[in-house]
């Protein structure tokens, strides 16, 4: 794959075949629901908070990400926050995620966000290479 080949791009509606087969394999905790699915797609597509971006080669979504810009009072305004990153496993290291997050920040730029912000414990040499630093310790509780 050479940087000619790869587009990125908001991601559409007869993307999701192929972005629920990536959810699917990013999903730890979670195990991805065909039917939940199919019912936050159009949601998200119409979202303006809301940027759900692939990444395509050759026509074939490889990578695809899910992130969200929204309000806050302690920054001052509007931060960005990744939720899902996922790059299929045979396409990794060749530009797919420094691509999809390079986009990502262009957008949270044009809508005013003080920050770029996810939690991962995936990676931790490809975020910091992008220039990204460790900062909170995130915890969670799942809601059954």
């Amino acid at each position: 794959m050479t940087g000619d080949d790869l587009l990125i791009r908001r991601a559409e509606k007869s993307d999701a075949d192929a972005v629920f087969a990536l959810a699917r394999d990013f999903g730890l905790t979670f195990r991805p629901e065909r039917d939940a699915f199919d019912a936050a797609l159009p949601a998200l597509l119409a979202d303006d908070d809301a940027l759900l971006l692939a990444a395509v080669v050759g026509g074939r979504v490889h990578g695809y990400l899910l992130g969200f810009v929204h309000l806050t009072l302690f920054a001052n305004g509007p931060v960005a926050w990744v939720e899902e990153a996922m790059v299929q496993s045979g396409s990794r290291r060749q530009g797919m995620g420094r691509a999809l997050l390079e986009e990502f920040e262009r957008w949270a730029r044009s809508r005013d966000a003080r920050y770029v912000a996810m939690a991962t414990r995936r990676a931790p040499e490809f975020y910091h290479a992008l220039g990204y630093e460790a900062a909170a310790t995130f915890y969670r509780k799942v809601l059954r």
